[in-house]
């Protein structure tokens, strides 16, 4: 019924956002449309990044990566200048930016350049 699932992101400044995905996450676009979106392809995955005044207002996480080595991507996004939010969910809380849960699944969230809430995933 259905097939991929895409994530879109607004960026209220779209060259600031293609810097930050260019320059912190190593990504470039595969398509781009100057002064309105840029598209990205990761695996078999794919999102948009689009301009909009709206960015940066969702609270929820927005998108997320699949990770193997999340202290290794953590660490090197670190150095990269990207900062973790630090989560109390009571009996879950992230140690040194990372949540780790009962089932083994370990997790990491940041904001991008433009408030957009992204997640790191490792399966446990």
């Amino acid at each position: 019924m259905f097939g991929a699932v895409a994530a879109t992101l607004p960026a209220a400044d779209l060259a600031r956002a293609l810097g930050f995905y260019r320059d912190v996450l190593g990504l470039e676009p595969f398509e781009l449309e100057p002064g309105r979106s840029a598209r990205y392809r990761v695996g078999e995955s794919m999102f948009l990044i689009y301009q909009s005044e709206f960015a940066g207002t969702n609270q929820a996480t927005a998108a997320g990566f699949s990770v193997s080595d999340i202290e290794g991507v953590v660490g090197e996004l670190r150095d990269r200048g990207v900062a973790f939010e630090d989560l109390d969910y009571g009996e879950a809380k992230t140690v040194d930016g990372i949540l780790t849960l009962p089932t083994g699944a370990r997790a990491a969230w940041f904001k991008d350049s433009e408030g957009n809430t992204i997640g790191l995933a490792q399966e446990g």
